[in-house]
């Protein structure tokens, strides 16, 4: 298929340097792109390959000067990632996932719903009371537990499981291995042994919400652990019982989240980071990667480090501490000049 990129700018609202009659059959990465592809950059470092990718055409910020560069195609856009995504979706459009209606070893069990046209794989079972919303996929392996509720045009990848009461509203995407509603972490000590506290609470997952590949998200002691809409959740995330995660969240792999921690709205997490538990973290806060979050944090704060800082003064004491051997020396020369200037003044007393 070959697309002209005046269709292009159409759909992503550019503005054209060059010929836009150019016509375009693939996509591809700057460094590796050939002639007919089309490409974008949306980090400035990536610029120096401007003059030499092969590309027919780039999609660049309107912040990038292109004038001096010659026998290219240049589509100037505001958010050049967001505009690329849907150049995508332009010369790769959605795929079935599996075959369409019901494989012939789902088991679905009594009193169960499910809506119009539903697509299950090879092996799903979904538990008794349930209730699966119109047009969602669920891949082969997926099982669902009694009483669990997921709503409309979700995919679900194979081998995810989704607890028993747990709600998973619509348009919401869970990749492979992962696991809605473990139960929490919760044990109370007793003359010397740990017994089980029961978790009967549930997971509430709001709209438009992505969750990785083997992350963990338990259900709450008493009441919900909530996802909110619209947030992105990485691969390989545990998020305890009774933990609330706000809206527009973006959340890096390998991070942990303690029991109760309250995160607002549009927060970023780094990869690796660590919070203890019945903390809040402020809307639109930056938390850096493998930092370690031990205390509150402030609407709009960027913290770094163990335990996490203000990222400007985590920055100055990585500095301090990365001359602090000279520092030592420094200091162990002063004491022995010192000692010794004590021993002289000694001497001629």
């Amino acid at each position: 298929m070959k697309i002209k990129v005046s269709e292009i700018v159409d759909k992503i609202d550019a503005q054209v340097i060059g010929d836009d009659s150019v016509e375009i059959e693939d996509i591809s990465p700057i460094q590796h792109s050939k002639e007919g592809h089309i490409t974008f950059i949306s980090n400035k470092k990536y610029s120096k390959y401007l003059s030499t990718t092969k590309a027919s055409a780039v999609i660049v910020g309107i912040d990038i000067n292109v004038d001096a560069i010659k026998g290219k195609t240049f589509l100037q856009v505001k958010n050049p990632y967001f505009a690329f995504s849907k150049v995508v979706k332009l010369f790769h459009p959605d795929k079935l996932l599996i075959e369409e209606g019901i494989h012939s070893t789902a088991v679905i069990g009594e009193k169960t719903n499910l809506g119009q046209d539903v697509s299950l794989g090879a092996h799903v079972v979904i538990g008794r009371e349930c209730t699966i919303g119109d047009r969602t996929v669920l891949m082969p392996g997926v099982i669902v537990g009694d009483g669990a509720k997921v709503g409309a045009d979700c995919k679900i990848y194979s081998n995810v499981s989704i607890r028993e009461n747990v709600i998973i509203k619509n348009r919401v995407i869970i990749h492979n291995g992962t696991v809605i509603g473990s139960d929490g972490f919760g044990f109370a000590f007793e003359e010397g042994k740990y017994y089980k506290i029961p978790q009967i609470g549930t997971v509430v997952i709001e709209d438009d919400v992505e969750i990785g590949a083997n992350t963990s998200i338990d259900r709450a002691a008493l009441g919900q652990t909530v996802i909110a809409r619209g947030t992105k959740i990485d691969n390989l995330i545990q998020i305890a019982h009774n933990c609330k995660i706000g809206e527009d969240c973006v959340i890096a792999s390998q991070a942990g989240i303690s029991g109760s921690t309250i995160v607002g709205n549009r927060v970023q997490i780094g990869g690796q980071a660590g919070f203890v538990g019945h903390i809040t973290i402020g809307d639109g806060a930056i938390i850096a990667a493998q930092s370690g979050v031990t205390k509150p944090i402030n609407s709009g704060q960027y913290v770094y480090g163990t335990p996490a800082n203000d990222y400007k003064k985590a920055f100055r004491i990585q500095a301090a501490l990365r001359r602090l051997p000279e520092l030592i020396k420094d200091v162990m020369n002063i004491k022995k000049r010192l000692a010794k200037l004590e021993k002289n003044r000694g001497t001629n007393v």
